[in-house]
């Protein structure tokens, strides 16, 4: 039998947890010279205080290796095999650490999503078919589908992704300086997929990119702290793709953090 663990980029709630059946290992934020655990215990409103109302810059780290360790080899001491699918390495360090730790273990694999939020939950619900299967099985069947995942979101402002880091001075000009609103995607790593004048036209942008997804999967639609956009690109969305549609997911901090507050996207799989 298998247990998938993920990390906290994955947005998977903890009233969530026991619908994914995974088990989640938090990233760590730090909000000034408070540290926090992604998901255990930083509210939203904690969260978005800091970011909105004291203007404060989060950081974010890894999750605790000795945490990691500890849960994941309780579950292989049970009798288990464990597959551990992290947020991409394009943007954090926690598969390259993670990787390492499990090295030796041949109960243990640990999978690269070269994706985050909706993606890894598109990912678990597509590893939780074979949880019967072999190791080498279920890796072949994520490694699979993580190609064709699309996340495409337009953020409100580009300043969390330029000073955490994820994108470039040019990237962040290209919103910024030159009023354009681009819509972002990660896919090993952050980059600039398309190129706006205005919210509506990049609304516009990606309910043209639904018309590639494959409806046997499900449509995540994301935002980060307020989902006026999002509600208003739903609104604008072909009927053939709302009941694909999953609950709205305000999408935890650890992944919040690098958009800031305002973003919204659809993430949805490719034919």
């Amino acid at each position: 039998m298998i247990k998938i663990f993920v990390d906290s980029g994955s947005s998977i709630k903890k009233e969530e947890r026991e619908l994914y059946n995974v088990e989640v290992l938090p990233l760590k934020i730090l909000l000034g010279d408070k540290e926090y655990l992604d998901g255990e215990n930083l509210s939203m409103e904690t969260f978005y205080n800091a970011l909105v109302e004291q203007k404060i810059f989060p950081k974010t780290s890894l999750p605790s290796l000795e945490e990691a360790e500890s849960r994941v080899t309780e579950y292989v001491n049970k009798g288990y095999e464990v597959i551990v699918l992290t947020i991409s390495s394009g943007i954090s360090g926690t598969f390259n650490a993670l990787n390492m730790l499990f090295a030796d273990n041949k109960k243990v694999r640990v999978i690269d999503s070269q994706t985050a939020v909706g993606g890894i939950k598109l990912l678990v619900k597509e590893a939780n078919k074979y949880l019967d299967k072999s190791l080498d099985f279920v890796e072949e069947k994520i490694n699979q589908l993580i190609p064709r995942i699309r996340v495409l979101a337009v953020p409100e402002t580009l300043d969390y992704l330029h000073k955490g880091g994820r994108l470039s001075k040019a990237g962040w000009a290209v919103g910024t300086i030159l009023r354009i609103k681009p819509t972002i995607e990660l896919k090993h790593g952050v980059k600039v997929a398309n190129k706006s004048l205005g919210i509506k036209s990049a609304m516009k942008y990606i309910l043209s990119q639904l018309d590639k997804c494959d409806t046997n999967y499900p449509i995540v639609p994301s935002y980060t702290y307020i989902a006026t956009n999002l509600d208003e690109m739903i609104a604008k969305t072909k009927q053939e793709y709302l009941p694909l549609m999953t609950e709205k997911d305000n999408i935890d901090p650890a992944v919040a953090a690098h958009w800031g507050p305002g973003a919204f996207g659809y993430i949805f799989v490719e034919k």
